[in-house]
């Protein structure tokens, strides 16, 4: 077609024409333009749709100047896979176009510095950062993720529907976006007592929320499987949404069953077989490296180029000494490429692919028309994250937040702490034979379920340090019914005393573990005098406790504070004996009664893969 050189300069002849008339025509159509201080049209705000901001077309076009340009930098293009030297020009919230010949109110000279899109946590919960949305929000903004998926069923299995609204409300207004998932599991089984029951009528008026995306993470795998009634309503009301799951080691037919019914993801998966079948049932898997489930590194085997477009990051479960000095979803994407991971193919899993599965197409990558959510990086290797853009607005500079311009949080769900202390009763009758045993699993959620002879005291079945055996107690604490599950506990390392808390996923009971009795109470009233926290105990007297007044599952201080006090308390559990990294976060998942294999709630002891309650003894 290009012999003698005449067709390729006809058609470049005939597009610049082409151009020079679109431009022309513009001209005559665009008429006066008026800007406000801010660089804005006086109509427009960071809501309006490409069609409702017609400034922003003007822009692409080049007939007016965009607010910001960034200039000098190498594009990170997650949709083509390539680093390209481009300007971009950004108009209020929105990129508004990638090329030279752009002029603005505004250049941000890049020097050869890159230019990624914000990154997109997808899946987190928030109260897991014993923060508020504010105080989280200021933890990873200046590490580059500027929007999250939150599941809000911590505080909703506390609060209920008034918890989820919280959440909504306190993250309104945020430099960071914070999409929310509708929490399906409240309580996330009848074995467990939490603070509210949400049904599906419930949850309905939550779909005209412009915030909610879809359903969160249904772990009531078996009720999906065998269809029960108020599992399936809540699937047929969100049904054409996205749907988290969350399905640990479901495999064959049951997992075929489990994803013909909604849900479309799984950050579970703690090999390369789970998370391989899952992929190829059509679901994508979220990689997770959460403070007390480090999962990334195992999964590393399961990428390959044709897959990549199927895996996602989140961080499920964080805390601030973990999200403030380590990082969270940059964190992970420095370890893909440490580990050979090409850094636009890292980039593209907690960018793009995310965006993709939760049909967020206003982000997710650089391109006209989408979100000026954007890092300025200094190199890839390092992640080094030296400004942060939120909806075009520097937000974070030198890894620190900019002061913020948003409205007043709103006040928090009263406390609530209800625990019959009359009826607590922590002794264990000693019988014959052995007893179940939780096992725990360093660095995991799963647990192992042990048979042991247990030691006997005066009648009674007590701990065992040299054993490593520690009496673990769940208390109800939202109804005053009184009920008390107790069980023993293997891994967690404790010589001495006892630790206590209120955060325990997900009915959030009183939780405690220790030595002996009186400095099991002593930890959990420590707990329930606070109205909900964390304490550490010895000998009976109380050494150390930090109050988490919302829910009993985030504080409201800044979270630098929460991360100096949380230090502090975790430091007096280490001098109990605990070799563990966080054990108030390792034992609060033990009282998780939808991951495997033993655990404990307020009604006892739970065989997860038999999903029944279970008695002590064997």
């Amino acid at each position: 077609m290009q012999e003698g050189g005449t067709v390729a300069p006809v058609y470049q002849v005939y597009a610049k024409a082409l151009h020079d008339a679109i431009l022309m025509f513009g001209k005559m159509r665009a008429g006066p333009r008026i800007h406000s201080e801010a660089g804005l049209d006086e109509d427009s705000s960071p809501h309006s749709s490409v069609m409702e901001n017609p400034s922003l077309l003007q822009v692409a076009r080049g007939d007016a100047p965009a607010d910001v340009l960034f200039r000098g930098g190498r594009v990170a293009n997650v949709f083509s896979g390539e680093i390209l030297e481009e300007d971009v020009a950004v108009r209020g919230p929105f990129v508004a176009g990638l090329g030279p010949g752009y002029e603005a109110l505004e250049v941000v000279d890049l020097g050869g510095r890159f230019l990624l899109p914000g990154f997109i946590d997808a899946h987190v919960h928030i109260e897991s950062s014993l923060a508020t949305p504010l105080e989280f929000a200021r933890a990873v903004i200046p590490r580059g993720t500027t929007t999250v998926v939150a599941d809000p069923h911590e505080i909703a299995n506390v609060h209920g529907l008034e918890g989820i609204q919280f959440m909504l409300d306190a993250s309104e207004g945020l430099p960071l976006t914070v999409f929310v998932m509708a929490s399906s599991c409240v309580p996330a089984t009848p074995m467990g007592t939490a603070g509210a029951n949400l049904r599906a009528e419930d949850l309905e008026p939550l779909l005209h929320q412009p915030r909610v995306l879809g359903l969160a993470e249904v772990m009531n795998f078996p009720g999906v499987i065998f269809e029960d009634r108020g599992v399936a309503e809540k699937l047929e009301v969100f049904s054409g949404r996205p749907v988290d799951g969350h399905a640990p080691g479901l495999q064959g037919p049951a997992l075929n069953a489990y994803a013909a019914a909604g849900p479309d993801s799984d950050h579970e998966c703690i090999s390369v077989g789970e998370a391989l079948e899952r992929i190829r049932r059509g679901m994508t898997v979220f990689f997770r490296q959460a403070t007390n489930a480090k999962n990334l590194e195992a999964l590393l085997p399961v990428l390959t180029p044709l897959n990549q477009r199927r895996v996602a990051l989140c961080t499920d479960d964080r805390q601030p000494p973990d999200l403030l000095d380590e990082g969270g979803i940059d964190a992970m994407i420095r370890t893909l490429i440490k580990r050979g991971i090409p850094p636009v193919e890292a980039i593209r899993m907690a960018t793009l692919n995310p965006a993709e599965h939760f049909r967020l197409r206003d982000r997710g990558g650089i391109a006209p028309g989408r979100r000026a959510d954007l890092l300025v990086v200094d190199d890839l290797e390092t992640l080094t994250i030296s400004e942060v853009y939120a909806g075009g607005i520097a937000v974070a500079r030198g890894g620190r937040a900019l002061p913020w311009d948003i409205p007043a949080p709103p006040p928090p769900p009263a406390p609530s702490m209800r625990v019959a202390w009359e009826s607590v009763d922590l002794r264990i009758p000693a019988e014959s034979g052995k007893v179940r045993v939780i096992q725990m699993i360093p660095d995991q959620l799963v647990t192992d379920m042990l048979e042991m002879d247990p030691p006997r005291a005066e009648g009674f079945v007590v701990s065992d340090p040299s054993r490593d055996l520690l009496k673990i107690a769940v208390l109800e604490r939202h109804h005053a019914s009184g009920r008390v599950g107790l069980g023993l506990v293997s891994g967690m390392g404790l010589k001495k005393g006892a630790i206590a808390g209120t955060v325990a996923h997900d009915h959030h009971n009183l939780i405690a573990l220790g030595v002996d009795d009186d400095s099991i109470l002593a930890a959990a009233r420590g707990v329930g005098e606070l109205g909900g926290g964390l304490a550490v105990a010895a000998h009976g007297e109380l050494v150390d406790v930090l109050p988490l007044p919302v829910g009993g599952l985030m504080s409201t201080e800044p979270i630098g504070s929460i991360r100096d006090e949380l230090e502090r308390i975790l430091r007096a559990a280490r001098n109990l004996g605990t070799p563990l990294h966080d054990p108030f976060m390792a034992m609060s998942f033990l009282a998780l009664e939808v991951i495997p294999s033993l655990k404990i709630t307020d009604q006892g002891l739970v065989d997860v893969e038999a999903f029944t309650r279970v008695g002590l003894w064997v």
